[in-house]
């Protein structure tokens, strides 16, 4: 099973992470990597519940997967998706904001080799809480990279109070859209083991929002 199978209805951005975690793996293996598949800084951006978290973590985990492919099985895909590898690092705000300081010691390891030779990866989900001084921190080391790390940011869009103009034109943008119902409700039909009138109800009541969809599945008293 694959790390990007928990990607509802997003055919086009599980193709451009695809092509650009196997760049990134013959990078590693010091071979020449043709076009520009692979770049340091990437933003995915998405209505709630179109899945930027879970595309930027199964990106993660297919640049540290040990077949370049997001096998799924793999030690480094586990412990990338677990969140206890090495060298991912995810930023998620236990408040309302991501402080400088946090960000700033966040950047420095991030730009320290990596232990397992392949990345080091900062994953910011909520890239749209840093303070203005922290996305200042963020962007200085975006602008200048370090030659094995890369910046998973994650934004509801691409508006200027989310994330700033000069972070976002040195990123790649991925753009998730929202799921339609039938693509929410095979997969917890498939994944889940939902029943299908109860998959269809819920996909339908959520609207598209894949998290919500599975609790209104799961919990009686939240249908």
């Amino acid at each position: 099973m694959s790390v990007f199978d928990h990607l509802v209805g997003q055919e086009e951005a599980v193709a451009t992470l695809r092509a650009a975690a196997a760049a990134a793996a013959a990078q590693v293996r010091g071979e020449p990597v043709p076009g520009s598949a692979m770049t340091h800084a990437w933003l995915f951006t998405g209505p709630p519940g179109s899945g930027r978290s879970v595309a930027a973590r199964a990106f993660a985990a297919a640049l540290q997967c040990e077949t370049g492919t997001g096998c799924g099985h793999c030690a480094g895909c586990h412990t990338t998706l677990a969140g206890t590898h090495a060298d991912v690092r995810f930023v998620v705000p236990e408040g309302l904001s991501i402080p400088v300081s946090q960000m700033r010691e966040l950047v420095m390891r991030a730009a320290s080799a990596p232990t397992g030779g392949r990345w080091q990866v900062l994953l910011v989900e909520d890239a749209d809480r840093l303070t203005e001084a922290a996305s200042n921190a963020l962007l200085k080391a975006v602008e200048e990279p370090s030659p094995r790390t890369v910046f998973l940011l994650c934004t509801p869009s691409l508006h200027p109070d989310d994330v700033s103009v000069t972070i976002r034109s040195r990123c790649r943008v991925v753009t998730l859209r929202q799921p339609s119902a039938e693509a929410v409700a095979a997969l917890l039909r498939e994944r889940d083991g939902v029943d299908p009138d109860t998959a269809v109800w819920a996909a339908a009541a959520a609207q598209g929002h894949v998290g919500r969809a599975k609790r209104l599945a799961a919990d009686p008293a939240a249908r």
